[in-house]
């Protein structure tokens, strides 16, 4: 009588590539921000800058680095090209 194996190399081999596929494409099923979580995001304190001490740190620290003044919104750094 011939066995037959269940778990043969190319049958693992097959099943852990579509397992993986299926998992990797899954990641990306949803994409966007639904309109029910909005609400979350628009709330004062999930802005970049709620934190006014943080930001004028970091602008400390920005403005430090750049050799400039105003480095964010005016054009040109701290070696007095444009």
């Amino acid at each position: 009588m011939l066995k037959t194996r269940l778990f043969t190399p190319g049958r693992v081999n097959t099943a852990f590539i579509l397992v993986t596929l299926t998992f990797g494409l899954s990641g990306c099923a949803q994409l966007g921000v639904q309109p029910w979580e909005k609400g979350q995001l628009a709330r004062s304190d999930m802005a970049l800058d709620h934190e006014k001490l943080d930001l004028a740190l970091d602008d400390h620290i920005y403005f430090s680095k750049e050799g400039s003044s105003g480095g964010r919104a005016f054009a040109g750094g701290g070696c007095g090209c444009n």
